[in-house]
């Protein structure tokens, strides 16, 4: 898309040589030093889209998941209507898992775009996040989480996703 001076709306962030952890994570390797994901991270992965464990945390209550294309789309802006549904739905049913695998009091969504909006992998990615009435989420700085501590986190959530996806597609 673009301006009505024929000028683009948006241009990508990623440096030149970009070496994108989430492409990484689909493709099952995680070796270069840079990337901060683990295998163990992971969730879900399908045709489409990838589920994981973040590894940062913000809070009392740390950890959370994103959702992700398994292919390498920067923003928001790039994704097409299938794959936005495919997003929107995963959303729902991650959510559902957390309320299913750890009883939060609530859950919270948030997905970030271009540098002024916060975004800092350059592969679009949407955060689910457990809520407690307690966790001050939004006024917290984010914190590295232990691999070993995400994988449980993980664990956890796997088999309550898996749940979840499996009645969603007996309806």
């Amino acid at each position: 898309m673009k301006h009505d001076d024929g000028t683009d709306l948006w241009s990508s962030h990623a440096p030149a040589g970009y070496r994108c952890p989430f492409c990484a994570l689909a493709e099952g390797d995680t070796s270069d030093p840079g990337n901060r994901c683990e295998l163990s991270d992971l969730v879900h992965q399908d045709e489409d889209l990838l589920v994981f464990i973040a590894c940062d945390g913000f809070g009392p209550h740390p950890g959370h998941a994103m959702i992700t294309p398994v292919g390498h789309y920067e923003a928001l802006y790039d994704l097409d209507d299938r794959l936005l549904a495919r997003i929107g739905a995963m959303s729902r049913d991650v959510a559902l898992a957390m309320k299913k695998a750890w009883n939060p009091e609530g859950t919270s969504v948030r997905q970030h775009n271009e540098p002024a909006g916060n975004q800092h992998v350059w592969h679009y990615h949407l955060h689910i996040f457990p809520r407690y009435s307690d966790d001050m989420l939004y006024r917290q700085i984010r914190q590295p989480l232990d691999p070993e501590y995400r994988a449980r986190l993980a664990a956890e959530l796997q088999p309550a996703l898996a749940e979840i996806l499996r009645e969603r597609q007996q309806l």
